[in-house]
């Protein structure tokens, strides 16, 4: 499975720990930055792992900022992406589960590092249940297709 990752400034040393953490277990990851902790506008962060997943070019994306609510909002603007904001693990979970998330996403500045290999465990073991789910995943692609 491919995953692209990315991040702002205030993400730079937490998006490394996941990085590494997926690479460990065996994941493909795409790193489409930022690569320092320098001050960036995430929207161009996000609109890149919303292009890469809606592309077919990854499988799956994970976008880190400060609380992780700007990159959701300006991820989920890219046709295709259902993205999630998490800070725990059981909505990570049921987010793949119920409504097919294909981006994940969470603050560096609300959780830890543990907390956040936790987040992605559950948000990646998780399956997409389909049956009555689908057809509501059909009615979000309807709205965003108007």
């Amino acid at each position: 499975m491919k995953i692209v990752i990315g991040n702002d400034h205030a993400a730079f040393e937490m998006k490394n720990t996941i990085k590494s953490y997926l690479e460990d277990k065996g994941y493909e990851v795409m790193d489409v930055g930022c690569h320092s902790e320098n001050r960036v506008d995430y929207p161009e962060y996000a609109e890149k792992i919303g292009d890469t997943v809606a592309s077919g070019a990854a499988d799956l994306g994970i976008a880190i900022c400060g609380t992780g609510v700007g990159m959701s909002i300006a991820v989920n603007k890219v046709r295709g992406v259902r993205a999630v904001c998490c800070s725990e693990p059981y909505s990570a979970k049921l987010s793949r589960m119920h409504n097919d998330a294909n981006v994940l996403c969470f603050g560096a500045r609300v959780i830890g590092p543990e907390l956040a290999k936790m987040i992605v465990d559950e948000w990646l073991n998780a399956s997409f249940l389909g049956e009555h789910h689908t057809a509501r995943v059909e009615m979000i692609k309807a709205i965003e297709n108007k």
